[in-house]
């Protein structure tokens, strides 16, 4: 491992020695080091985002501003790792040169590369990781897929005004499930709603028949669940259906983690109705989308995109948008100058970076499961728009 202070040393020589390299920068590659969860548990965000990346690259050119893009990918896995993480992300920042860090799966690994990038002055962006605080740990940070409270607070809202009066909040046992269970708290209780129960469960292999149980003998009208989606979503959601929890009329409600499209499919009939709030769905209706989707299958047919890869994607479309306003100049300053403010189409529909707290404004979508074409989809049928971080406010 490197550390610290051996970081640091390296670092001003790696400073120093590019000082003197004069203004040249425009010729030579663009290095961008991904920092994504390749293998283990997480091993699909890693790929999703990755594919994201790439189909931008593939779509619109690998060269910017005059400069080849290099992508130097880096396996954090598990992705929970703060220290692996922050160990690769030094090697891609001293031994590789790396002009740029992306990438960033899950909250651990963004917590602790945030002081690599503020010591080498390299812009991060971060296109997963989804607690609000991330784009505080650092000046360089820029974000492009969500925070969960922008998430949470809007399913809250619509429990409240669809007549649920009690909930059950089951969470993750990780920043993202405390930001995710908090905002859905604070939103549901100020409309006159109760929770009247709140478990934290692991984040890896959890066994949930306890959980289950405790769920079903306080009868709520319905769960608000937060889950990293994967195989553990999945086990939950078998348990669900066979403890009979459904049948006795607890609905389940959530942020669109839970039926995220890579495990959709995996989730089967025991999905059809199930209503949560999220800034992207495959089925969204927009030309952006349609040609995103079938440019996707074209790359990945074995894969259906969903929204990790359309943050790699949406990453990737601002690093290029922001060389060409710093004619390819990637030096954090600058960097995050252009990047704020910035507002483009995304598959997603509209998004702006802002200003202020340099986390994405989106429009935030309810949608419930139904099975379209014979394949299962999350239809949109509401939508708040221009929605900024309310862990910020």
């Amino acid at each position: 491992m490197i550390s610290t202070r051996s970081f640091a040393k390296q670092l001003l020589g790696f400073a120093l020695a590019t000082a003197f390299a004069g203004s040249s920068y425009a010729a030579d590659p663009l290095k961008i080091g991904l920092v994504l969860p390749m293998s283990g548990p997480f091993a699909a965000y890693g790929k999703q985002i990755e594919h994201g990346v790439k189909l931008y690259l593939a779509t619109n050119g690998d060269t910017i501003a005059g400069r080849k893009i290099e992508l130097v990918l880096k396996d954090d896995s598990p992705g929970t790792a703060g220290d692996v993480s922050k160990r690769l992300a030094q090697e891609l920042v001293i031994k590789d040169k790396v002009d740029i860090l992306a990438g960033f799966g899950l909250t651990p690994s963004a917590f602790a590369v945030a002081p690599v990038a503020t010591e080498a002055k390299k812009p991060m962006v971060v296109m997963n990781a989804a607690t609000s605080a991330i784009t505080t740990k650092s000046p360089y940070i820029v974000r492009t897929s969500m925070t969960l409270p922008q998430n949470s607070a809007p399913i809250a809202t619509w429990a409240a005004r669809s007549g649920i009066k009690n909930v059950f909040v089951l969470i993750a046992d990780y920043g993202p499930g405390y930001d995710a269970g908090g905002q859905f708290r604070k939103t549901f209780t100020a409309a006159g709603g109760k929770v009247v129960d709140e478990v934290r469960v692991p984040v890896n292999n959890p066994d949930y028949g306890p959980f289950l149980q405790r769920i079903k003998d306080a009868k709520p009208d319905a769960v608000f669940l937060f889950l990293p989606p994967g195989a553990g979503t999945v086990a939950f959601m078998k348990g669900f259906a066979e403890r009979g929890l459904a049948q006795s009329g607890i609905k389940l409600i959530s942020t669109g983690d839970l039926t995220d499209e890579d495990i959709l499919d995996a989730l089967g009939d025991s999905a059809l109705g199930l209503v949560t709030s999220f800034h992207y769905s495959a089925d969204h209706k927009s030309p952006e989308n349609q040609a995103y989707v079938a440019a996707y299958a074209k790359a990945y047919p074995k894969d259906r995109p969903n929204f990790m890869s359309v943050g790699g994607y949406d990453g990737m479309r601002l690093i290029a948008d922001v060389l060409k306003k710093t004619g390819g100049s990637a030096d954090a300053e600058k960097f995050v100058a252009a990047a704020k403010g910035m507002k483009w189409v995304s598959p997603r529909g509209p998004v702006m970076i802002d200003p202020a707290t340099r986390d994405v404004v989106q429009t935030i979508y309810i949608r419930k499961v139904e099975r379209v074409d014979g394949k299962l989809q999350n239809v949109e049928f509401d939508k708040i728009a221009d929605v900024k971080d309310p862990g910020k406010e």
